[in-house]
């Protein structure tokens, strides 16, 4: 899983490099896939009737996929407007890689298959 994983970072990453973006990119996605924001990305999944989808992703078990449509139904206008405002990047380019990388982000940051504490 961890190659897996610092696969998708990398790719991100290199989206970033390309943008010089690379600082703010990780910030974003460290504060979506911290404790907290995976608590609030439930609830908002839950909210958006798209909660089975982000609990495969903290439980143990296959990641259900996401598509970008369905991310920015989860997402409140506020954060996708945070990632376009900080990153420069269109929500266009933004949501089709978090729909990528955030299953497997929650996934590893969450190895015991609960949500974390926030």
């Amino acid at each position: 899983m961890a190659g897996f994983f610092d696969g998708l970072v990398n790719k991100l990453t290199e989206l970033a490099d390309s943008t010089g973006l690379t600082d703010t990119v990780h910030q974003h996605l460290a504060d979506l896939t911290s404790p907290s924001g995976i608590s609030t990305l439930l609830a908002q999944a839950e909210q958006a009737g798209l909660g089975d989808k982000v609990r495969s992703w903290i439980g143990n078990g296959q990641n259900l996929p996401v598509s970008p449509d369905e991310l920015r139904s989860i997402l409140s206008n506020q954060q996708v407007q945070a990632l376009v405002d900080k990153t420069g990047l269109p929500a266009a380019t933004i949501l089709p890689a978090l729909a990528q990388f955030l299953p497997a982000a929650v996934d590893h940051q969450t190895p015991g298959g609960a949500p974390p504490a926030a």
